[in-house]
């Protein structure tokens, strides 16, 4: 099967291969012997939580302190 690499660098995988692996909304890419490969990545919204608190450097005692204030009584 044949996918075009569009002018905005975006290609459209055919629907036969996108229904064959399940679905998917990410794909890990990687260039592998002069190939491109694709693999599914299923990301778990708890995931995504974790990654963002990551990134804020965000600590449990953080994360406490927000839910007892959002749990007081105004």
């Amino acid at each position: 099967m044949l996918a075009k690499l569009t002018s905005k660098n975006q290609l459209t995988l055919p629907k036969s291969i996108t229904e064959a692996v399940g679905p998917a909304e990410y794909f890990d890419v990687e260039a592998r012997d002069g190939q491109i490969v694709l693999t599914p990545v299923r990301i778990q919204r708890g995931d995504a939580v974790r990654a963002r608190l990551a990134e804020l450097q965000l600590t449990e005692a953080d994360l406490a302190a927000a839910v007892t204030w959002a749990r007081r009584k105004a």
